[in-house]
């Protein structure tokens, strides 16, 4: 089973930006530290909303399984990354590192939240190995259910 690890603008400046909201792992070793737990995690980090939609259109086809999503600022505005996550029909887990809904008032509403199976919060680094966690149970589920 693949798992994407699919990651949105400025996830790429984590352990810099702002670590008293987002903490002091890299995206790197929030990567590795779920790659110790499960090996057949894809990541894929981009500063381009574009680049993060042609990612997940080739989920579609390439054998990925199940998708983590954070995507960043994108999370709050970008209907063609909702509808890119909608078209894919892939078991989806939306992830956060803080807590949105206690955030800045533009941070509190997801436009992808709609598309997505699951969605973890204020987690930290550990909310992606839930997310992966939920990930390969929402496929089990679909496969139990066909």
């Amino acid at each position: 089973m693949r798992i994407l690890l699919a990651n949105g603008p400025n996830l790429s400046q984590l352990g810099h930006r702002s670590p008293d909201v987002y903490g002091t792992a890299s995206i790197s070793d929030i990567v590795a530290a779920v790659k110790r737990v499960h090996d057949d995690v894809d990541d894929f980090v981009t500063e381009y909303e574009g680049a993060l939609i042609e990612r997940l259109h080739r989920a579609r086809t390439d054998g990925t399984a199940a998708v983590v999503v954070n995507a960043g600022a994108l999370t709050h505005y970008s209907y063609a990354l909702r509808d890119a996550i909608e078209l894919i029909e892939l078991p989806t887990v939306e992830v956060h590192l803080s807590q949105i809904a206690a955030r800045e008032p533009f941070r509190h509403h997801s436009v992808i939240s709609a598309v997505v199976d699951v969605t973890i919060t204020g987690a930290g680094a550990y909310g992606y190995e839930l997310a992966v966690l939920a990930a390969r149970q929402l496929v089990a589920a679909r496969h139990g259910a066909d």
